[in-house]
């Protein structure tokens, strides 16, 4: 049986989307590991999100809390509001009552990967402010570290993402894209979380 990893997330320009199928492809690159991507669902209006110029969303289907309980393993990433996660992905976390009272997600691993618009935006307190919703559910932080090598002390181009996990810049108008350089932390960051998955699903 395949071991699953869910790469679930709200992105509203892209960006996040983006590192989000990196990752799968990172995941999916570990024999015996079944990546899936997920969207939450969107909580702005259709007016809203037309004044804020936003995209369209893409075929990506929407998760059901619930079904978080299928997961072996799983990599979160949302863009960042003042420094912590878009209340859209602390909506869907909200409505995981019923996983945390059965304390079904314990013991399973769990990343996360983001988006700021600046560098001082929020690389390290997104992620930081994060972990206090797995810690409810009795989920395994797990960090990238300094384990994507070289590339962790890139000195000579703008970049995002820190030992927390994978992060993109996605500049003050949203017109900057994830580079080559950040796509291949996400794509690191979803083989290093499937392998580990895997190991503990084994056990």
């Amino acid at each position: 049986m395949a071991v699953k990893v869910y790469i679930v997330y709200y992105s509203l320009y892209g960006h996040v989307e983006r590192l989000a199928e990196e990752i799968k492809k990172g995941a999916d690159s570990v024999d015996g590991v079944e990546a899936t991507l997920w969207q939450v669902s969107e909580t702005l209006s259709k007016e809203v999100l037309g004044k804020m110029r936003a995209p369209p969303k893409s075929d990506v289907p929407l998760i059901n809390p619930k079904e978080l309980a299928e997961g072996d393993g799983f990599v979160f990433g949302f863009p960042t509001r003042f420094g912590m996660m878009a209340a859209q992905f602390k909506s869907f976390l909200d409505a995981t009552g019923s996983l945390w009272q059965t304390q079904q997600l314990a013991g399973r691993p769990a990343g996360i990967f983001y988006s700021t618009g600046s560098q001082g935006g929020g690389q390290e307190t997104t992620a930081l402010t994060a972990i206090t919703q797995l810690v409810h559910h009795g989920m395994l932080f797990v960090p990238i570290g300094y384990t994507f090598g070289s590339g962790m002390f890139e000195m000579n181009e703008v970049k995002g993402g820190s030992p927390y996990g994978a992060g993109t810049y996605a500049g003050g108008d949203g017109s900057r894209q994830p580079t080559k350089l950040e796509l291949e932390q996400a794509f690191h960051q979803g083989k290093y979380i499937a392998t580990i998955t895997k190991k503990l699903k084994k056990e």
